[in-house]
């Protein structure tokens, strides 16, 4: 991967603390030249964008890119207006350099270190510097979310936890270095986390414990009675806040699920009856509530619910349990749970790999899914055979174009589908974008609902043409409809525009990953003629 960084001060220090946290060993930084910000956004120095940068950091100081707001700094006549427009022709410049990569990423403002403020003076109308900087990063935000690929980032954040050591006039003025290494290690691990989640790597999965974790003392010994939750109880009112932010991050299209050594109809009763209880049984995707080994249940209940290890975080109290699933599955994140359960919340909340660019309706609707997805598998359990069992479930599969409707979610289950996908091929939105827009190419987006509810655009078909021939280029269906006949359908939908086309052939050829052999799985049984290892035709 290779990140090239524009600014107009010194960021040898935030170069280093990238290579190492997004990336370590397999990250390229480029600076591009000192304080050459327009020139290098308007391609002057071709070699910094050649190869192509896969991210692109523009961080910049107000003072520095908005001559009428540094004016006001000077206490200097201003029009408001005139940095609003500043604002837009610096727009104009990182909308030249966002054709250039296929993610842009652009802190936002904050005051100068060395502004000691003006008091009442700073929120006045119209050119208090505080109020005019936020009308300026309002106006950065609304611009650069018009504008394909480009991301802001919160800047004001990395100051603020680096506190009153953020900045150094010592620094500045020796080396142009206006924050201290604290700042640049926050805005490092946000990239890095925004990396992750733009190319579909954040976390869907937290599994929790119980006793002690969601929950203050033992149920099993104290019935739901005794537990220690909500309440004039300081633990008590921390832990309901605990299941409160989890509730929260469920609606981010985040699954829950448990893993408690418990009596599970005890346990279950808690989660029904107890009344300051915020997550309930229909709340969490799955569970293993048993007296058999964690790691193992781990391991059976993310299999059930067709993820990665990868995607998974841990929660439980008992720091011999963490070891445990922390040595058995290395690819769990497994976070340290303070002693005092006051401190959850923060724990949780402190927390970078759930980060995603957007949250769609889609992402909010993913927790009932889970759930109907393990009713559906209570029905499968219950039914006579898998024919029986799919016919029971009524499914209705919906075939669209590619749209400005379903764009974004075609784009975000590109990049974090992994099992069944074709090619495995990551693009974002406006990659994706362009490359449907030349001739012979098509794209599907697929949306699967049954009896039990609908489970959204969870699958994606793209086919480009050569001659009396067609390539399928992605062939993507997400985990929660895999085995329900939803695989075979895109096929046919390949098929019948192939034949409506006057094609004589489609070829689909596998490229293998660690994670995508049920890909290949399914096209070894999908009646296609495999005339070549990883290749298939119809």
């Amino acid at each position: 991967m290779k990140i090239l960084l524009v600014s107009d001060f010194s960021l040898q220090n935030f170069a280093g603390y990238l290579q190492k946290i997004a990336a370590p060993g397999a990250t390229e930084v480029a600076i591009a030249p000192f304080g050459q910000v327009p020139q290098v956004l308007l391609g002057a120095e071709a070699s910094l964008w050649e190869p192509r940068p896969d991210c692109a950091v523009v961080w910049t100081r107000p003072e520095a890119v908005l001559p009428s707001f540094q004016a006001v700094l000077e206490g200097k006549p201003a029009e408001a207006s005139a940095v609003l427009q500043e604002v837009d022709d610096f727009c104009a410049l990182l909308e030249k350099a966002a054709a250039r990569t296929p993610v842009l990423f652009v802190p936002t403002w904050v005051l100068p270190p060395l502004h000691a403020g003006h008091g009442l003076a700073d929120l006045a109308t119209p050119l208090g510097p505080v109020r005019l900087l936020m009308a300026a990063n309002l106006r950065l935000l609304e611009k650069i979310q018009a504008t394909k690929g480009a991301f802001p980032l919160a800047a004001a954040k990395w100051t603020e936890l680096a506190g009153a050591a953020a900045y150094s006039p010592r620094l500045w003025y020796g080396a142009k270095v206006p924050f201290a290494n604290d700042v640049f290690k926050q805005a490092a691990k946000d990239v890095a986390a925004a990396l992750r989640g733009i190319r579909g790597r954040a976390r869907k999965l937290v599994l929790l414990d119980l006793d002690d974790t969601l929950w203050g003392g033992t149920v099993g010994e104290t019935g739901w009675e005794g537990l220690q939750l909500g309440g004039h109880d300081p633990v008590g009112e921390a832990l309901v806040d605990f299941q409160r932010e989890l509730k929260a991050l469920s609606r981010r299209g985040v699954a829950l699920g448990i893993l408690s050594k418990n009596e599970e109809s005890v346990a279950l009763g808690a989660l029904r009856a107890h009344p300051e209880m915020v997550l309930r049984p229909d709340d969490f995707a799955g569970w293993r509530i048993n007296w058999n080994d964690k790691a193992r249940n781990l391991a059976e209940l993310v299999r059930e619910l067709n993820l990665g290890l990868d995607s998974v975080v841990f929660f439980d109290d008992n720091p011999v349990e963490r070891a445990r699933v922390r040595e058995t599955f290395p690819d769990v994140l497994v976070p340290e749970l303070p002693e005092d359960k006051r401190l959850y919340v923060q724990t949780l909340l402190g927390l970078d790999c759930f980060d995603k660019p957007l949250v769609t309706d889609e992402d909010r609707e993913r927790a009932r899914m889970y759930v109907e997805e393990r009713k559906r598998t209570e029905i499968r359990n219950a039914a006579g055979s898998i024919e029986d069992w799919q016919a029971s479930l009524k499914i209705v599969v919906t075939v669209s174009a590619l749209d400005d409707g379903n764009r974004v979610r075609v784009a975000q289950l590109l990049n974090k589908t992994n099992q069944l996908n074709l090619r495995t091929r990551r693009l974002t939105e406006a990659e994706l974008t362009q490359w449907a827009a030349a001739p012979g190419r098509k794209v599907w987006a697929f949306r699967v609902a049954d009896r039990l509810g609908d489970s959204g655009l969870t699958g994606v078909l793209s086919i480009e043409t050569d001659g009396d021939r067609a390539v399928i280029a992605d062939y993507v269906l997400s985990c929660r409809v895999m085995g329900r006949g939803v695989e075979e359908t895109l096929l046919r939908v390949a098929a019948d525009w192939a034949r409506q086309a006057d094609l004589r052939e489609i070829e689909a050829v596998h490229l293998p990953t660690a994670k995508n052999q049920p890909c290949l799985d399914f096209f070894r049984r999908s009646g296609w003629t495999e005339r070549a290892p990883d290749t298939f035709a119809w």
